[in-house]
């Protein structure tokens, strides 16, 4: 219970909107563009391939009313486009063009765009260019793949412990073997139910409609976690038939292993990397990778639960696991070296990109847990040494008992072996056990408390938009003409009522910006206020309060003259004002680059 509670606090206060990994490299029509005569169909082109959902595209006429189009689909059979087919008769004016697809790596992404026919309109439709998620709908299945990780971890590991490193008593760990494999299918059924609603974006409601879990077993992640639940089935099954069994064959071992690699690429097939640069090679890296983090945190679980609920424990499965340990971490450092350089693709996106700096929480974290880890070896050491010492007066007691029943002249000396060393070395190496085992106890219990944080941080990363990738996007963005724009969300609350503003630069760097700050009510419908004021600070460099002057442009607030000279984090400050005396002011820390 306080390992789930200690996720759910520390998802609900990380979560956020999942970047993916698809970059949207071109539309036609083009973003911005005037056109003479209406197109006829809408595509557009991603740096990978996309799954299309039903409602894909949004379209909507200078009117604010939807247009109706055809179902989405790939133009040419290209997995990398999504395409629409428009009414014959679409007017003039500007349109605008909201879109939804879900990458390869299964994180859905969004955005929008405008087109005018004849000549733009006066005003656009204020249409999100963010992703648009239910926040409980994308809590609760970050949620599920948290406890997904650890269940995996806490199952592969204990069974890898009592099969490689056989503790004398391993009935003990059978609970947590139990309870590894039932958080593992209740998380996987959650995400199986709540995988439609997440990538749509909706909320809850639409995950029991008659379709949803139909559709969702038509994409790849919906595919990897059937087939999860058909492997948890064969786990079953396996460990119900070698349940009592204190030895196993070759066999036993082979399936098992192989039962293991089926779950760990479940997890592979379906996320990052299912995506991008060597894609063979990525998955088997993160198969192993997986497995390797199961069998050493996992297993740690395993030797703290032997440690306190077995009495009997020696010191021979704790040197084996040391060593399986050590194994482990090898694994982990060469397949999280490459995992990195995959992810990131260069020096500087360790530091300026999400990715990156999640990076290194991740690689500070795991230092700690290898100190922690050196901890624990040492006491491990110790009570090996310990063990190996007591062994050597009962194998000389044992040869001097040998020797006076042959008839020797060995027995008075038993006698006072007995006496000299029985009172002493035995209760002083009892003793010095017991302190092992406790400083064992903890040094592992410190090291499973870290191991968690290192899971809470490695599905963050798997959330989070690689630093190649995020590179790449802009990259491709910049020579499609396509805006890199930067939007920020800003809550506000004036008395008994809130709302919020979403803020948009275009372009988000240094030199002219064109500033859209629309503003939304508690109900997350468009809401109009009598006043709206921008300014920005570069407290390092000394300059500003620069003031937006944006104006009401009918929808929305703008200006396309704001000025910012240095690259930077600014401050916005946005004043909104709800009434004659009611308004209130909220800072903003933003990025401009050059």
């Amino acid at each position: 219970m306080l390992l789930g509670s200690l996720l759910v606090l520390l998802l609900l206060g990380t979560a956020g909107t999942a970047s993916a990994h698809a970059a949207l490299e071109s539309t036609d029509p083009a973003d911005g563009s005037v056109l003479k005569s209406a197109p006829r169909t809408l595509t557009l082109t991603f740096s990978e391939s996309v799954a299309l959902l039903d409602d894909s595209f949004r379209v909507y006429d200078p009117d604010n009313r939807r247009v109706r189009t055809s179902s989405a689909h790939h133009a040419k059979d290209a997995g990398d486009t999504a395409s629409v087919t428009l009414p014959a008769k679409l007017g003039t004016g500007t349109f605008t063009v909201a879109w939804r697809v879900v990458s390869a790596d299964s994180h859905p992404v969004s955005g929008a765009f405008t087109f005018s026919i004849g000549k733009p309109s006066a005003t656009t439709t204020p249409v999100s260019t963010a992703p648009v998620e239910d926040p409980l709908t994308g809590s609760l299945y970050d949620i599920a793949r948290y406890f997904a990780y650890i269940a995996a971890a806490l199952l592969i590991g204990t069974a890898t412990f009592v099969t490689l490193c056989r503790p004398p008593n391993p009935t003990v760990l059978n609970k947590p073997i139990l309870m590894g494999w039932w958080t593992l299918l209740a998380a996987t059924v959650a995400l199986l139910i709540l995988r439609a609603p997440y990538e749509a974006g909706t909320g809850l409601a639409t995950a029991f409609e008659p379709s949803a879990i139909p559709r969702t077993l038509t994409s790849r992640p919906g595919l990897a976690l059937a087939a999860r639940l058909l492997l948890l089935a064969a786990t079953a099954a396996f460990l119900l038939r070698l349940r009592g069994r204190e030895r196993f064959g070759r066999v036993a071992l082979g399936t098992g292993a192989a039962l293991a690699v089926g779950l760990a690429l479940t997890w592979a097939s379906a996320e990052h990397a299912s995506a991008g640069i060597q894609v063979p090679v990525a998955m088997a890296s993160a198969v192993l990778h997986l497995l390797a983090m199961s069998v050493w945190l996992g297993g740690l679980t395993a030797l703290l639960t032997v440690l306190y609920r077995s009495s009997d424990l020696d010191a021979a499965p704790v040197a084996r696991f040391s060593r399986l340990a050590f194994a482990s971490v090898t694994v982990l450092v060469v397949t999280g070296v490459y995992q990195s350089w995959r992810g990131l693709g260069s020096w500087n996106a360790l530091t300026e990109t999400s990715y990156g700096r999640i990076l290194l929480v991740k690689l500070g974290a795991v230092t700690l847990l290898l100190a922690v880890a050196g901890w624990s070896r040492r006491w491990t050491g110790r009570m090996v040494g310990e063990e190996v010492r007591l062994q050597v007066p009962e194998l000389v007691r044992a040869g001097a008992d040998g020797a006076a029943a042959s008839g020797g002249e060995g027995g008075s000396t038993s006698g006072d072996d007995s006496k000299g060393g029985g009172d002493g070395s035995p209760d002083r190496g009892d003793g010095s056990q017991d302190r092992y085992r406790r400083g064992l106890r903890r040094s592992v219990l410190f090291e499973v408390g870290v191991g968690v944080v290192v899971l809470v941080i490695t599905t963050l990363l798997t959330n989070t938009l690689p630093g190649r990738a995020a590179a790449d996007a802009q990259q491709t963005a910049t020579s499609a003409g396509i805006p890199v724009a930067s939007v920020t969300i800003v809550p506000f609350r004036v008395g008994n009522a809130g709302g919020k503003v979403q803020i948009t630069l275009d372009p988000g760097r240094v030199g002219e910006n064109s500033v859209e700050a629309v503003v939304y009510g508690p109900d997350g419908g468009f809401a109009t206020v009598p006043e709206l004021r921008l300014s920005f600070t570069l407290a390092a460099q000394k300059i500003g309060p620069l003031d937006a002057n944006v104006k009401d442009e009918g929808g929305y607030w703008g200006t396309n003259t704001l000025n910012l000279p240095i690259a930077g984090t600014w401050t916005m400050k946005v004043t909104v004002r709800t009434s004659d005396v009611d308004q209130v002011s909220v800072s903003r820390q933003v990025r401009i680059v050059r």
